[in-house]
């Protein structure tokens, strides 16, 4: 596992690691979508899935912006258009991020917690250079030595 859930003061937040800025994204997306299950009753890989590609351009190269742009996405699949996220792998580029996103229908997932939003609060896209470390803010969020990326969202619940 490389995202972890911690507490915030009305809300929840997911921090997530990796070695690259796609993996970065890919750990947090599913993260998210990892929270909201009632893990007791899931087994996803029961069901038929289906793939495609789901993207989103990014404006004045903004990565932080676009992050939370791509979560908005999933999300709108997830409850919207019945499309739920139980795979990807992440291309970015200047000008967009992309997803290469296998799913199932939404309505054979069970879930416990209903995410409404991607929040702009204590957002955080970086990478972390060689010999840095990121420090864990909650004990259940361990300290990242660089390199690698580090993302951090607080979702509204």
């Amino acid at each position: 596992m490389s995202s972890w859930i911690f507490p915030t003061t009305a809300d929840v937040g997911i921090r997530s690691f990796s070695r690259t800025l796609s993996g970065a994204i890919e750990e947090i997306t599913m993260g998210i979508q990892e929270y909201q299950l009632l893990s007791s009753n899931n087994d996803l890989n029961s069901f038929v899935r289906k793939t495609g590609t789901w993207g989103i351009p990014l404006i004045e190269g903004d990565m932080e912006r676009g992050l939370v742009r791509w979560l908005e996405e999933v999300l709108y699949r997830g409850y919207g258009e019945g499309q739920w996220l139980v795979d990807v792998s992440i291309s970015v580029s200047n000008d967009y991020i992309s997803g290469q996103i296998s799913w199932i229908d939404s309505d054979l997932v069970e879930r416990e917690i209903e995410v409404k939003a991607i929040t702009m609060h204590e957002l955080v896209l970086r990478e972390i250079k060689e010999g840095s470390t990121e420090t864990g803010i909650f004990p259940e969020v361990p300290d990242f030595e660089g390199p690698g990326w580090m993302s951090q969202i607080i979702l509204d619940i």
